[in-house]
């Protein structure tokens, strides 16, 4: 081989190594970005099943105007499981965490993608979660009566 087919062919690695980098570097942003949107869904989702317990009366097992007792248990939230104190639960998206405000008209949601940094995966036994680390920057939002507020 000439060296000019020697340099070509050098070349064309260091091209195809770049673009192999490039490729999973982006693929894996893709990846953490479809992991946040799904928690914000899993927000959502958790918000509307708090309206929905926050206006359906105690006689029907709901919160009668208030959000006071409120937790996983009372919603319908697909989870991996739920904490003994029904705060917190998980599921493949990440870990959630409901604190409801003093006055029982808001709750505030903290949600852990498992694709963030710092986040730990709790252990699961017989359903019951054992909290693991949260992210280092989670999402939050607040539900109220009347809508769900994303923080960020």
């Amino acid at each position: 081989m000439g060296q000019q087919q020697l340099l070509l062919v050098i070349l064309v690695t260091i091209i195809v190594g770049i673009a192999t980098v490039v490729a999973i570097n982006t693929f894996s942003s893709a990846a953490d970005s479809a992991n946040i949107d799904s928690v914000r869904n899993d927000m959502i989702s958790i918000a509307a099943s708090a309206q929905s317990h926050y206006l359906k009366p105690v006689m029907l097992g709901g919160g009668g105007r208030t959000f006071n007792g409120l937790g996983f248990q009372d919603l319908a939230f697909p989870s991996n499981g739920i904490s003994a104190d029904s705060t917190s639960a998980e599921n493949e998206n990440g870990l959630y965490v409901l604190a409801v405000a003093g006055d029982g008209q808001s709750v505030t949601i903290t949600a852990s993608p498992a694709s963030a940094d710092g986040y730990v995966p709790g252990t699961i036994t017989a359903g019951v979660l054992t909290v693991g680390t949260a992210a280092t920057t989670p999402l939050t939002g607040t539900i109220q009566p009347d809508g769900y507020v994303p923080t960020n």
